[in-house]
């Protein structure tokens, strides 16, 4: 399991950084898109991965509880928020961009063909 959650985490950042270094102000929002996702799968994987198990878990033998970490679910959660209000600022650049200088290039002018 940890194998897969790490391949994800790896495909959606590096999906991301290909992504930004395209030329189109579109695809570089979406870059950062899926490079705060993996960085929020990574926070939230910190706090306990484990497979079949239920998120408040009685330990064998002792008087000891185990609980999934909360803080980095706040975090995870905090940031999706965060998220969600960057990204409407990203567009409303994008959008003010295109209609100032009349293409979604990156540094506002079409390559020569």
């Amino acid at each position: 399991m940890e194998a897969v959650i790490a391949l994800s985490i790896g495909v959606l950042f590096a999906s991301g950084v290909w992504l930004i270094l395209r030329p189109r102000t579109f695809q570089v929002i979406i870059g950062l898109l899926l490079i705060s996702y993996a960085v929020n799968l990574f926070i939230f994987i910190m706090g306990r991965l484990s497979v079949n198990q239920p998120p408040l878990a009685l330990q064998a033998g002792t008087d000891t509880n185990l609980f999934a970490d909360p803080v980095t679910q706040a975090l995870v959660l905090t940031a999706i928020v965060i998220g969600f209000a960057t990204t409407a600022l990203y567009l409303v650049l994008l959008l003010t961009s295109r209609g100032l200088s009349g293409t979604d290039h990156v540094d506002g002018r079409e390559p020569s063909a």
